[in-house]
């Protein structure tokens, strides 16, 4: 939570998880390069989530779903449990607050360890094998990396992306995920090869990507159009992963067109001010939870 004053009024430019003071504009950017990325993680991966870049985050993470999909054994205990494919806007719901909870307030505050908790009882119940844990982990680490390098207003430093995946190391250790790498290349060599070893198609994979892509487009659009926006979802996704999804490959142009949209969105957004305050995602409305929640209720009951 952010402070309050005797009114209830949230004080600007304040934030909780790692300290210090949010300043408007480019102070972002000078912020994350005076800090260290092993010691000040938790608090770079709260200027990049949250201030830097909510947009490019929020919408890689979005993508990243597909990709977990797009592994048989994966999306077939995924549609098994029915929390994708019959409650998909809670299950989004729960998985973004979790998430969100861990990054906003950090992963060993008392709000950030009852998030890990929740994740970890949850999974718990289902035989899942450690090599899933970590490739689902590393498309927290990658996904938003490449995403920003291909559209945000600029590429993440070399000190930003090794602060996201100390971040999310640490929060694999407290999943009690084991053989996570310790060095970011060796990593991203894991999650390629994974890739390449495991997208398969599947008819589980096509359906719950179906569910979650009339989900996104659900955010923006009307159902009747929904058959017009779901190619624009599938023009950001590559090859591999159509054909793991049973989607047929895009059009150039569609592809090319879609790119340059996003891309002239990342130039608008650096002539702009950023941010004056970080963009949390646990203060947005959610439909699943009209009246609040508490971190310890999210996910199935």
């Amino acid at each position: 939570m952010l402070p309050e004053d005797s009114s209830g009024t949230i004080l600007p430019f304040t934030v909780i998880p790692c300290g210090g003071l949010i300043r408007p504009d480019t102070a972002y950017t000078q912020e994350l390069l005076q800090l260290d990325p092993l010691a000040d993680h938790c608090r770079m991966t709260f200027l990049i989530a949250t201030c830097a870049f909510p947009f490019d985050v929020a919408r890689s993470l979005e993508l990243a779903l597909f990709r977990t999909y797009a592994v048989p054994r994966i999306s077939a205990l995924l549609r098994s449990t029915g929390e994708l494919t019959e409650r998909t806007r809670k299950r989004y719901d729960d998985t973004d607050l979790l998430l969100s909870e861990i990054i906003e307030h950090g992963y060993d505050s008392p709000r950030g360890k009852a998030a890990i908790a929740n994740i970890n009882g949850q999974h718990a119940r289902y035989p899942i094998r450690n090599e899933d844990y970590l490739y689902v982990l590393s498309t927290f680490v990658y996904e938003p990396i490449r995403w920003i390098d291909r559209y945000g207003y600029r590429p993440l430093r070399g000190r930003e992306r090794l602060a996201w995946f100390y971040f999310w190391r640490a929060v694999g250790e407290r999943m009690h995920i084991q053989d996570i790498p310790m060095d970011y290349g060796e990593f991203e060599r894991f999650n390629i090869a994974y890739e390449s070893a495991r997208f398969r198609f599947a008819q589980s994979n096509r359906d719950v990507a179906r569910r979650t892509s009339d989900l996104l487009l659900g955010f923006y659009l009307p159902r009747a159009f929904f058959a017009l926006g779901r190619p624009a979802i599938h023009a950001l996704l590559d090859a591999p992963l159509l054909s793991a999804l049973g989607i047929p490959s895009q059009p150039t142009w569609r592809t090319w067109t879609l790119t340059q949209a996003l891309r002239l969105r990342g130039r608008v957004a650096a002539a702009l001010p950023l941010h004056q305050r970080p963009v949390l995602r646990t203060r947005l409305r959610r439909p699943s939870y009209p009246t609040g929640y508490a971190v310890d209720e999210l996910g199935p009951r």
